[in-house]
């Protein structure tokens, strides 16, 4: 059996939840780029670039002001930029994915950016690297909010372990979607000690992982897409 047949006959709700996890884990990829590799930046968790910057602000610290602040407007960016691509499209679409092989364009340049080229001028190279991948991260974080699965936004995972919490049977509840969120949480975990790993590799590694993580993503999204899409039509005939 062919993958296009076996992808057409899973659900579509289970593929889209495990390819989100994948993305999740990608993110934490990059962010421990970001953070031990590029200067202590948050690409995907912009909620820690907040707070960093907050800090930073003070002058009481020698933390960074530029690059969290270039990463937060590049994922604003990137998040409108990836909301118009996909816009008026709910579940998976061709949309969805022609955006996520953008990301992955940008992801593999990114990577190719930090390999050849950050010896030049590290700086430089670092603020622009930090830059796009906050802009790769915001479109990422768009898509996956118009492939709604829920308790998966793929960037951050604090509403996520609130609701585990809330809505866990030592709170009164039921437990509902408890294995997806723990899951999310475990994923953005395993991606972060992954990429330090890479690190020690070369700084570009973790990005070239991402990069593969969502060609990965796109295609089997896409072929899932396309499966279910010729086993609807002659039905609908």
């Amino acid at each position: 059996m062919s993958v296009s047949h076996r992808l057409g006959g899973v659900d579509a709700d289970r593929l889209h939840l495990a390819l989100m996890l994948a993305l999740t884990f990608s993110t934490g990829v990059v962010d421990a780029v970001g953070y031990l590799g590029l200067d202590r930046v948050f690409t995907g968790n912009m909620t820690g670039n907040v707070v960093l910057l907050g800090m930073a602000l003070t002058g009481t610290t020698n933390l960074p002001i530029l690059r969290p602040l270039l990463a937060l407007g590049f994922f604003f960016a990137g998040a409108v930029a990836g909301s118009r691509l996909v816009r008026r499209q709910d579940g998976w679409s061709g949309r969805v994915t022609v955006t996520l092989w953008i990301i992955a364009a940008l992801l593999t340049a990114i990577a190719a950016l930090l390999a050849f080229a950050l010896h030049l001028d590290p700086e430089t190279v670092g603020t622009i690297a930090t830059s796009a991948l906050g802009f790769a991260m915001g479109m990422q974080a768009a898509l996956a909010r118009r492939v709604k699965v829920a308790e998966v936004t793929t960037v951050v995972v604090t509403s996520t372990l609130t609701g585990l919490a809330a809505d866990s049977r030592l709170a009164g509840g039921t437990g509902a979607l408890w294995l997806r969120r723990a899951l999310a949480v475990v994923l953005i975990s395993a991606g972060a000690a992954a990429g330090a790993l890479a690190l020690l590799v070369n700084v570009a590694l973790g990005v070239l992982v991402s990069a593969a993580v969502t060609i990965v993503v796109a295609s089997l999204g896409h072929t899932g897409h396309r499966a279910r899409s010729a086993v609807q039509e002659p039905a609908a005939d």
